[in-house]
C-alpha cells in the first residue's frame, strides 16, 4: 500500500512497473489516471489544495478500507497538488490483485471516494480568469453510494 500527495508528475508505466517488480501473485493491475480536462478551451487551470498530513492520513485510511473489501496485493494512490493545466495528470490508482474483478472494483470504490470525500479542495479558473470552487457532483454521489 502507498499513497503519495505531490506537485510532481507521474508516470503511469513507471509507477505499475515499481509496484509489481518482482511479484509473481499478481494476475491482475487496473490504473486509472484522471486528467484535466480543458472543457473545449474553457477551463485555464485547475488548483488542488489540500491539508498537508490529514489528507495522506485519511487517504492511508480508505486504501486499508479496499485491501479489507478486496484480496489485492498492492495498491498506489498518487494524487497531485496545485495549478494543473488541461492535458495535465492529476490522479493517479492502480489496484494488483490475483484476479480482475478484485482489481476492478477496488480501483472504481477507491476513484468514487476520491471524488466524493477526499480532503482535497478545488478551484477551477475559467479562460477568462473567473475563479469558482468546484463541488463534487450528484452523479458521483450516486456512484459513491453503492459502496455504503
Amino acid at each position: 500500500m502507498a499513497v503519495r500527495v505531490q506537485h510532481e508528475d507521474f508516470d503511469i508505466g513507471a509507477e505499475v512497473d515499481r509496484l509489481t517488480e518482482g511479484r509473481t501473485d499478481v494476475g491482475a493491475v487496473v490504473t486509472f489516471t484522471g486528467r484535466v480536462r480543458g472543457e473545449e478551451g474553457q477551463i485555464a487551470a485547475l488548483t488542488l489544495e489540500h491539508y498537508p498530513g490529514m489528507t495522506e492520513v485519511e487517504l492511508e485510511r480508505i486504501e486499508t478500507e479496499a485491501h479489507k473489501r478486496w484480496p489485492l496485493q498492492a495498491t498506489l494512490i498518487v494524487h497531485r497538488i496545485g495549478e494543473l493545466h488541461a492535458g495535465e495528470n492529476v490522479v493517479l490508482v492502480i489496484t494488483a490483485s490475483a484476479h480482475r474483478q478484485a482489481a476492478f472494483e477496488a480501483a472504481s470504490f477507491l476513484m468514487d471516494y476520491l471524488k466524493t470525500k477526499a480532503p482535497f479542495w478545488k478551484k477551477q479558473t475559467a479562460a477568462s480568469g473567473e475563479e469558482t470552487w468546484v463541488e463534487a457532483r450528484d452523479s458521483d454521489e450516486s456512484a459513491a453510494r453503492r459502496w455504503r
